[in-house]
């Protein structure tokens, strides 16, 4: 059952996206970055993305106006996560080393949805061993809330071992410029190439 809201959720991320293009790309209205995109519904959108205010690695308070500096790859995810979330932030970090070998410079970022067990050492411990540039985010959980609900992301926590439950999440990699904010959104299906190869074309385009 778990398994079957992962999946609803992630529809209903495609689908607010979607809606998202049609209701700011659509009727033929201009768009920098239409080459790139890999479908309508990745349109960039000021529904997706947007501040957040979280805690950094030292236990700092940061905007998103202090972390995305640069070009980002976002994902929301959790330490303790068995399997999924180490692949697929793995997998970014290998996409960030293509794209430092092209010369596009991309900032990794790891946003934690389990703020019970993810405290600012434990995430600045994860992301600094996946990346030496990824910024690792947590926060209360109402900054942690806000930030899934700017991005669209889901997550929910399962009844378990207080010490080891499992989180349910939505597993999208987010690309976020600086100016544009929110441009498009990667499922994990996809491989680090396919990744440095649409992220490039959009730095391309900026």
């Amino acid at each position: 059952m778990t398994r079957l809201y992962a999946i609803l959720a992630a529809v209903v991320v495609a689908a607010l996206v979607g809606g998202a293009w049609f209701a700011t790309r659509g009727g033929g209205a201009e768009d920098d970055f239409a080459q790139c995109r890999a479908s309508q519904i990745a349109g960039g959108s000021d529904t997706i993305g947007g501040p957040f205010e979280l805690l950094n690695a030292k236990g700092e308070t940061v905007t998103e106006k202090d972390v995305i500096t640069k070009p980002s790859l976002v994902y929301f995810g959790y330490t303790f996560c068995p399997d999924v979330c180490p692949l697929d932030v793995a997998r970014n970090a290998e996409a960030i080393d293509l794209l430092d070998e092209r010369g596009q410079d991309v900032t990794p970022v790891f946003i934690s949805i389990d703020p019970d067990r993810d405290t600012p050492e434990v995430v600045g411990d994860f992301a600094a061993n996946l990346h030496e540039r990824m910024i690792g985010l947590t926060g209360s959980h109402e900054q942690v809330k806000a930030a899934s609900r700017a991005y669209k992301t889901y997550y929910k926590k399962q009844d378990g071992d207080e010490d080891y439950y499992l989180v349910d999440h939505s597993t999208f990699s987010y690309l976020v410029l600086p100016e544009q904010g929110f441009v498009e959104f990667f499922r994990r299906d996809e491989t680090p190439e396919q990744i440095a190869d649409k992220v490039g074309c959009f730095l391309e385009n900026l």
